[in-house]
């Protein structure tokens, strides 16, 4: 049996088979705690029709076979021959591969070159999110990477630990886990969940850079190492997303900071602000108007 049909086997029913099952569910996707890591969030995504999966928090993803290989702790060829045997069981149980597991393999995320953003499919993935180029510019880099020896590029947000939050069309990712904080010693402070609803606030905003101090969180697990600076402020913003994990996080913003406004209000018939600025992008009064109350 070759790859190509080894990997039509459903990611869904080998992840029910080692007892992981989805935390939310969209029809034709869902998403899981990675079982690849401590995950406190559900952040990896499993595309049901194209039976691919990608762990946001890990910045790694691929097919049934890559998934087993990460799980089980094996090479291609040994996943390869764990699933044909699979495959010939029924029904979906004990997913479990007999042989001692293998030392963990990292993968190893290289950046080789910091380019201004220019190529034509970055600018375009910005345009359909409804990103002002000009913003994006200003904010973002285009980076070129490497992964297990494969090429790729994405729209670059550097971050305090010196690395780079990646976004494509296809990927979402990170080389390093850290927020990215803006210093200009203003006494307010904005807080965005990702840079995307950064870019969004100040599309929104028409302003190239807000007279605020700014902390974008990158992950909502990234919070604990923003908190003391986002709560010596006099007024903090909150531009967190509207589910569980951002709801949260807002939270535990409100408990420390002196003043603090909840702005995901403005936008709470959206999962975020980005989701926003995308569903009112054609409409110019919408945007106007959302943009001068954020």
């Amino acid at each position: 049996m070759d790859a190509k049909t080894i990997n039509k086997f459903p990611i869904r029913e080998y992840l029910a088979g080692r007892g992981v099952r989805p935390a939310k569910e969209r029809g034709y996707y869902g998403f899981y705690h990675s079982p690849l890591r401590e995950d406190r969030t559900p952040s990896m995504k499993v595309d049901y029709d194209k039976n691919l999966w990608i762990d946001y928090g890990a910045g790694e993803g691929g097919t049934l076979i890559d998934l087993v290989m990460r799980m089980e702790r094996c090479d291609a060829g040994e996943a390869m021959r764990r699933l044909e045997r699979r495959i010939g069981e029924s029904p979906v149980s004990s997913f479990y591969g007999t042989n001692p597991p293998l030392p963990k393999r990292e993968t190893l995320m290289t950046v080789d070159a910091v380019r201004p953003l220019e190529n034509p499919a970055l600018l375009s993935y910005l345009t359909e999110r409804g990103i002002d180029l000009g913003m994006a510019r200003v904010h973002c880099s285009e980076v070129h990477y490497r992964v297990a020896d494969k090429s790729y590029f994405a729209v670059g947000f550097r971050n305090d630990a010196g690395g780079w939050e990646l976004r494509n069309r296809y990927f979402k990712g990170c080389t390093s886990k850290a927020p990215t904080t803006r210093h200009g010693d203003y006494p307010t402070c904005l807080v965005f969940e990702g840079f995307m609803d950064y870019l969004s606030h100040l599309t929104l905003k028409h302003a190239s850079k807000p007279l605020h101090d700014v902390v974008v969180l990158n992950s909502v697990t990234n919070l604990v190492k923003a908190v003391p600076f986002i709560a010596s402020h006099e007024q903090v913003y909150a531009y967190l997303d509207n589910d569980e994990a951002g709801r949260k996080a807002t939270a535990e913003l409100k408990a420390v900071c002196r003043n603090f406004s909840d702005r995901s209000v403005l936008y709470r018939l959206h999962n975020d602000l980005n989701d926003y600025l995308r569903s009112c992008c054609p409409v110019k009064e919408c945007r106007h108007s959302l943009g001068r109350k954020l």
